[in-house]
This record gives C-alpha cells, structure tokens and sequence, in this order.
C-alpha cells in the first residue's frame, strides 16, 4: 500500500500547493501573480518527485501512469489503483481549498481564455503534456525516478509551461488536476479538453521516443 498511500499524498500536495496559489491568486485580486504561479507548481512538482519518487516513481497524474504502462515500465494493473489513489488525493486537496476560500469560483481549476476555442485548446494541452513526458520518460524508470537531476528537468518543464501557456489554458497536462477543482466547483467547461489531451499527448510522446531511443522507451521493469 506504501506506494498508493504515496501517491496520494503527493496529488494531495501537489492540487493543494497549485491549485492553491492560484485559488489564493484570485481571492487576493493577484497578490501572488502569474509567475509565482507558475514557480509554485514547478517547485511542488520537484519537491514531491524528490520526497516519494523511490517510493512509486511519483507519477501523480493518471495521464503518466497511463503512459509508463504502454511503454511497459509499469504494469497495466496498477493503473486503475494508481488512478483512484491520484484522484483522492486530487479530491481532498480541492476539498480543503474549497473550506479555505469559499469565496473562490474556480479553486484553481482550469478553463480556457476567451481568445482560444476548444479545438485549439485541445491541441495546446496535446502538444504540452507531449513536451512534458518527453522528459519524464528519459529521466526515469517508472517506478524510481533517475539522476539527481530528475526532479529538475521535470519539475523545470513544469514550471517552463505553466508560464508560457497557462494564461490560456492553465497548463493543465493532468486530468486529476482539472478534474478535481472542476468537481469541488461545478464548473464543467470544456472538462474532456483536459481529460483527453494529457492522455494522447502522453502517449504520443512514448510513441515518439520509441523511434529516437527505443531501449528507454520500450523496456519492461526489473
């Protein structure tokens, strides 16, 4: 159980530390910003992989467990549990938030600006998720992550997209982390961009680096 118990505790802290800068961000009319936005999630995203990645590999998105099972460095039957752990943990995260800051509309969730429509938003959060597993499955195993640096490079993506393209569609890339503050605040806009992107981008990006490094990409676990 240590490594569901993981897993939800780093999608706990990893909505709650987000989706709570950017909840606190708007009941303060912006006293954080959109940079420390965007630093807040890059540097809880590398805190969490360097806390619990020897534990599960600290996936914290289904989008990535998805993808580590089709390119077999992890085990199909773990995704399901995998799964429910990330979104429990996603669920109270936006739970606590939503107790904190009854005032919040959004609780940090995601929505697209009013200058993009679906289509293309879709195609934003494909290409995003694509960049981003890109680097996860280079720098790790799936169930440990590799180097000292692994938390960087992926932590730095991160950080490096929610800044560029989060005034657009908050740069979600993980399901749980726009499903769960959609649920805590009724708010369904556009909800199968951010189901369905990170899951194809995630998978495209394994598909992709089968024909650059096949040996990393397509490696059963020890």
């Amino acid at each position: 159980m240590k490594k569901y118990i993981a897993e939800f505790i780093g999608t706990f802290t990893l909505i709650f530390c987000g989706c709570g800068a950017m909840t606190i961000n708007e009941v303060t009319g912006g006293a954080v910003g959109h940079v420390g936005i965007g630093i807040t999630w890059g540097f809880v995203v590398i805190s969490m992989i360097y806390a619990l990645g020897d534990i599960s590999g600290a996936h914290l998105n289904p989008a990535v467990s998805i993808a580590f099972a089709f390119a077999k460095k992890f085990e199909w039957k773990e995704v399901p549990k995998y799964a429910v752990s990330q979104f429990l943990g996603g669920l109270l995260a936006s739970g606590i938030l939503a107790y904190l800051f009854p005032t919040s509309q959004f609780l940090g969730g995601t929505h697209l600006a009013e200058i993009i429509d679906p289509t293309r938003g879709f195609i934003l959060e494909f290409l995003l998720t694509f960049f981003l597993m890109m680097v996860i499955i280079n720098v790790s195993t799936g169930s440990k992550e590799v180097g000292i640096m692994a938390g960087f490079a992926i932590g730095g993506v991160v950080m490096l997209e929610a800044l560029f393209a989060g005034p657009i569609t908050n740069a979600s890339m993980n399901p749980i982390r726009s499903l769960a503050p959609a649920i805590m605040s009724l708010k369904f806009d556009n909800i199968w961009v951010y189901i369905l992107a990170p899951v194809l981008g995630a998978l495209a990006a394994v598909s992709s680096c089968k024909l650059i490094k096949e040996d990393n990409c397509c490696s059963a676990e020890c």
